[in-house]
């Protein structure tokens, strides 16, 4: 399982910093971050830790299995980010 950004994400990438392994982006210092409408994590990646849920300012990270139903769509968000753009 992994965890998956949805759209209340503002791009306060606390949840970037705290990543044990990098699974998330872009970063601030990545050129597609001031274009990016939000942060993504690539499920290849992701330990399912929860780490970036529990620092989380707008509560938009969740586990895939846990997404409401409105935004089931993100979990193919995060991963095409990663599919075509990394």
């Amino acid at each position: 399982m992994t965890h998956v950004i949805a759209a209340p994400c503002i791009a306060d990438y606390s949840c970037l910093e705290i990543c044990p392994v990098n699974a998330i982006s872009p970063g601030p210092l990545d050129d597609a971050f001031d274009e990016a409408e939000q942060l993504y994590i690539n499920p290849a990646v992701c330990i399912d830790c929860g780490a970036c849920r529990d620092v989380c300012p707008v509560l938009a990270i969740s586990q895939e299995k846990d997404l409401p139903p409105h935004w089931a769509n993100y979990a193919e968000v995060n991963r095409e980010y990663f599919e075509t753009d990394v």
